[in-house]
């Protein structure tokens, strides 16, 4: 049976850590932890979950074979040892359960995210066709931007964003979560499963009122109201702010430690 050695391994994290010149607390924001649990590591008194030993091995300029052994592999086993990080990595692979999306709620993701382009393909259509309104330069800029936010955001919250965050999520208080591409912080705001829901909720539904309706709300108010372009800029804002950050981290409050967080949401 393959087991770590607790004190090996937090002696090793410790001296590389060090080498490489990071604090306890760099690594932990690299990582998005607290830096309690990098030190909680480098005593012996509890290992990373299995889904940061990669990122972890990663920034030490390590293999996941030397990171588990606790020490650093010979160049004449160098061949041994990339065969050996192949099996660790596969293993690690194999025991994270992968996540289980519904075929329903994905086709129905797909089709709002579907009819969300095709209503901004519509709005650039009556963009030219309907000079006029779009009198100013600017005003355009401001509109075409908040649609391809709007869309590049869409197609993450639909298409990508994962239900379910990993379980360290929970045990610790982390403000910043990381998917590749994409971040969100939140100061203030701890991420865990209770408000998770709650919060991807609320980025979907904004994510596609920015790219099909608000444009569309706007172009109608500058045609009622003329010159209003000129203050285009300012409800881009406005809009990322109450629109998506505000009710984000009043959900992430509202909700941070629920047991009752109702994971069965429409969107």
């Amino acid at each position: 049976m393959f087991e770590i050695n607790k004190t090996q391994f937090g002696l090793f994290l410790s001296a590389q850590r060090k080498e490489k010149g990071y604090t306890q607390k760099d690594l932990a924001a690299k990582l998005y932890i607290s830096d309690k649990a990098v030190s909680k590591w480098e005593r012996g008194i509890s290992l990373p979950d299995i889904s940061l030993l990669a990122p972890l091995a990663e920034m030490l300029n390590l293999s996941v074979t030397e990171l588990l052994e606790g020490k650093k592999m010979d160049k004449d086993s160098e061949m041994n040892a990339a065969q050996v990080e192949n099996l660790v990595k596969k293993a690690l692979s194999f025991s994270e359960k992968p996540e289980t999306k519904d075929p329903a709620k994905k086709r129905k993701h797909l089709l709002i995210f579907a009819a969300c382009t095709a209503a901004v393909i519509l709005e650039w259509l009556a963009c030219f066709l309907f000079q006029n309104i779009y009198q100013a330069l600017y005003y355009k800029e401001c509109i075409f931007t908040m649609q391809i936010l709007g869309l590049f955001f869409s197609a993450y919250f639909l298409l990508k964003a994962k239900e379910q965050l990993p379980h360290y999520y929970d045990e610790n208080k982390i403000s910043a979560y990381n998917d590749g591409f994409f971040e969100l912080n939140l100061p203030g705001i701890y991420f865990n499963n209770s408000n998770w829901p709650y919060i991807l909720r609320i980025g979907r539904i904004w994510s596609v009122l920015s790219a099909a309706v608000f444009p569309l709300v706007s172009l109608i108010l500058n045609w009622l109201i003329p010159g209003l372009w000129k203050i285009a800029g300012f409800f881009v804002l406005l809009e990322f702010t109450l629109g998506m950050f505000v009710p984000m981290y009043i959900a992430g409050r509202k909700y941070a430690g629920s047991d009752t967080a109702d994971k069965k949401y429409d969107i």
